[in-house]
């Protein structure tokens, strides 16, 4: 039986401050174990790093037609449709205090919370651990998934409604979300040590990372490595040294849209924000079980900011309406421009879906929920989520390519078949199998990649069709190889 996250984890990024390795972890329990050590502790900032995903995605060009691209036009103006996600990352230090509150103490009283009404336990299902029907390994989201779409399948006539919470983490209300942390801790007010842990959630200071980059736009790894050498795994040798460096210090300024001058938001990416974000939530997931699922019959499932309700025809406007008056009532938003209405109709031994777009049902356009698109009578993965499989997988190979090409100049050229092993490990069928791989002296799990992802999907949803969406992952591959001019492509089978 696979046991639960423990709090402690030995991270290996660099930050402002040391490393904590795995055999100091007694000693960072007595510390943040201690309530009167973390009413005075002094969290950190957080390091600032920013994900970029490329959106390739249906838009308007110049003459008004419709196509899909890179780009999009707005006023007039071309722009990226690159989606640009902030993540925030603590020191060391900083991240255990947060990860002990949440797995300690949190968590086990929210899913406490959870446990005594069936229906409220079974509507919230990102960030837990909720065990699988063989009792052995826990859900995941092609479970989740899988449950939406049976429902459906059950009901044969019916429509499905999805929902997605405008800038969800930026927008928390920090009034709101103290006196629901007060709630879930059966308090009137927040204890000393948990509103110190609060404030740092949410009055929070941050330096960008590329602000690091000091050295041509890198880091300055001639440095870093100096610190090494004094068993400083960090980007300064101490925190005073971080403080009298020119690295701006910034302060967090979202600003609320319901009140004037009010802050609001949470870093995503903290060890407690997760655990945050559903306790936020649970006063609404609550409001939605008693009057849609218990006296309404509706079926209600939220992932994080992602929603999806199955219901009557009937019932539509009054669930979409009664989930946007709920959601305003948090100081939340519904994107008007992410919520579909799906109708699915029983047709000849089968299920129809129809998708409405301003008011007319157009057929065949697939529900998307969790990575994968549900037509009624057959489940598909995400075509977005293939095509960034592939385009990674192409990225892999040019990078390991020019890599190659600098060894064959520069060293003697044999690790080729070794990294094109990798290549095949990470990107087809030959990955598929669980293994245990040496790097150096340390060992890890090899437990598969997105073709084993997608392979798992197809026989735990009965969906053969997801198979073949991969049929020819293997030409593509060795297509790329060819491209390339590897030397020893004749050796590999």
């Amino acid at each position: 039986m696979e046991n639960k996250k423990d709090w402690f984890k030995d991270r290996g990024y660099l930050h402002l401050t040391n490393r904590i390795p795995i055999r100091h972890r007694s000693k960072v329990l007595r510390y943040v174990s201690n309530p009167k050590k973390i009413v005075s502790h002094s969290f950190s900032p957080l390091i600032l790093k920013k994900l970029k995903e490329r959106k390739y995605k249906s838009t308007e060009d110049k003459l008004g037609n419709h196509r899909r691209s890179h780009n999009k036009y707005k006023n007039g103006k071309k722009e990226s449709n690159t989606k640009i996600r902030p993540i925030l990352y603590a020191t060391h230090i900083d991240a255990h205090v947060y990860s002990y509150y949440t797995k300690q103490i949190l968590e086990p009283l929210y899913e406490g919370i959870l446990q005594k009404d069936k229906e409220l336990n079974d509507v919230i299902t990102a960030y837990r651990q909720i065990k699988a029907e063989d009792l052995l390994s826990f859900k995941n989201n092609v479970h989740f998934a899988k449950d939406a779409f049976d429902e459906i399948k059950k009901r044969k006539d019916c429509v499905a409604l999805t929902f997605d919470i405008t800038n969800f983490f930026p927008s928390l209300n920090h009034q709101t979300l103290k006196q629901e942390w007060a709630n879930v801790l059966g308090k009137k007010s927040l204890p000393k040590d948990h509103y110190n842990v609060f404030k740092s959630a949410t009055n929070f200071s941050y330096i960008k990372l590329d602000d690091l980059r000091t050295v041509n736009g890198h880091f300055d790894e001639r440095r870093i490595s100096e610190n090494k050498k004094k068993s400083k795994h960090a980007f300064f040798e101490s925190f005073e040294d971080f403080l009298r460096s020119d690295v701006q210090i910034y302060k967090n300024q979202q600003q609320s849209d319901f009140q004037e001058n009010q802050k609001v938001g949470i870093p995503q990416g903290l060890p407690i924000s997760a655990i945050l974000a559903n306790i936020y939530l649970l006063s609404f997931d609550r409001q939605i079980v008693e009057e849609l699922v218990k006296k309404e019959g509706v079926f209600y499932r939220r992932y994080s900011d992602d929603i999806i309700v199955v219901c009557k025809k009937s019932q539509t406007q009054y669930v979409k309406e009664y989930i946007m008056n709920e959601i305003n009532k948090l100081e939340l938003t519904i994107s008007e421009a992410k919520t579909e209405h799906f109708v699915f109709q029983s047709f000849q031994g089968s299920i129809k879906v129809f998708k409405s777009i301003e008011g007319k049902l157009k057929a065949n356009i697939p529900l998307t929920y969790l990575g994968f698109e549900f037509y009624g009578n057959k489940t598909r993965l995400k075509s977005k989520n293939l095509g960034s499989f592939y385009r990674e997988m192409k990225q892999s190979i040019k990078r390991k390519s020019k890599r190659a090409k600098h060894q064959q100049e520069n060293l003697v050229d044999e690790n080729k078949i070794l990294f094109k092993r990798k290549i095949y490990r990470l990107y087809s069928y030959k990955g598929v199998k669980k293994r245990t791989l040496i790097k150096g002296c340390k060992k890890r799990d090899f437990r598969g990649n997105y073709v084993k992802y997608a392979y798992r999907s197809a026989e735990f949803m009965n969906a053969p069709e997801i198979k073949k969406q991969l049929r020819n992952h293997w030409k593509i591959l060795q297509r790329e190889i060819k491209r390339h001019e590897f030397e020893n492509n004749s050796k590999i089978n």
